[in-house]
């Protein structure tokens, strides 16, 4: 009966004790030692060529970098108007080959450059040359000294006849150099001191036209040792006089505690 029991258990499957029934599909679930190492070196591959790339790129924006550095370092040496001077030059170059360009085919440039510009461009440097000497505000003291130069010399019209006969009175004196000693030699002419005095009378003029100086009143209090310090108590009557006015009066009647 023993044995019938055992046999009938074995009919219906039962399972192994050592296990030997689920380990065909357990090897087949877990993967094996060549694909781990397959998977290992990709990823160590893959790794790899990042690291790459980024060593390429290091090494690429080292290079920028440096010729950045020596580009500026370039300019940096360069005069300060060395950009516009460049322009100017390259400006330059490009309209003498278009007059070479336009002397081939037989045109005027001065035609061409005018059917070339347009009308707001022209009005633009129309009214740019009407702007003579540019008020552009007061800077230093040195620029409106050079400003009132570049103005009175640009009235002064040079009379060629008198120039050809100093040049030939003088001589090679005419033209000083720094081992010349001409003064006391030159006398000047009654026209050249006219037109001089009329020049400084039209300067004085226009100067008190435009001058800020207040009238003096004799009338005023006189509360100031000198015109500084008047300057200063008008400051201070400006902002603390409604504030003072009425220890000033007591002040003054001899009324003050």
């Amino acid at each position: 009966m023993a044995a019938a029991a055992v046999s009938e258990l074995g009919s219906l499957g039962a399972p192994d004790p050592d296990g030997g029934g689920s380990s065909g599909s357990e090897d087949e679930a877990r993967p094996s030692a060549a694909a781990v190492a397959a998977a290992a070196a990709q990823k160590r591959e893959e790794r790899l060529r990042k690291f790459r790339e980024l060593h390429l790129k290091r090494n690429e924006a080292r290079k920028l970098n440096h010729h950045e550095v020596v580009e500026e370092d370039k300019r940096l040496k360069l005069p300060p108007n060395w950009e516009a001077k460049k322009a100017r030059l390259e400006w330059e170059l490009k309209v003498e080959e278009k007059k070479r360009e336009c002397a081939a085919r037989g045109e005027d440039y001065e035609r061409v450059k005018l059917l070339e510009i347009s009308a707001e461009d022209a009005e633009r440097w129309e009214r740019k040359k009407k702007r003579k000497n540019p008020d552009l505000g007061f800077s230093d003291y040195a620029a409106a000294q050079l400003r009132q130069y570049q103005r009175l010399t640009r009235q002064i019209k040079p009379d060629l006849e008198e120039y050809e006969k100093l040049k030939e009175q003088y001589g090679e004196a005419l033209y000083p150099t720094s081992d010349s000693l001409l003064h006391g030699t030159h006398v000047p002419t009654k026209e050249g001191v006219d037109r001089m005095v009329a020049d400084l009378e039209k300067q004085i003029e226009k100067r008190e036209k435009y001058s800020r100086r207040r009238p003096y009143n004799d009338d005023a209090d006189i509360d100031y040792i000198n015109e500084r310090n008047a300057k200063f108590n008008k400051k201070a009557e400006r902002f603390y006089g409604k504030y003072t006015a009425e220890i000033k009066q007591n002040l003054e009647r001899g009324t003050a505690v």
